[in-house]
């Protein structure tokens, strides 16, 4: 093989792994956003769980090891 038949091969080689890890990526994104979606849904309803005005006790605020 010549060298430029190398070098196109190897540039093909990483394109194809290029393009996979794209796919991935793209998979990882939509993940995420399905799950900040769902997570936006969970906060919301535990905000109109707690009515508007509710005083919070200062002894909420503490860590759990006071």
């Amino acid at each position: 093989m010549s060298e430029t038949s190398l070098r196109l091969e190897a540039l093909e080689v990483k394109a194809a792994f290029t393009e996979d890890l794209l796919d991935q990526l793209n998979l990882t994104i939509y993940r995420q956003q399905l799950q900040i979606t769902q997570l936006q849904r969970e906060l919301q309803a535990l905000r109109e769980q707690q009515p508007e005005g509710t005083p919070r006790s200062l002894r909420d605020e503490l860590p759990p090891h006071y």
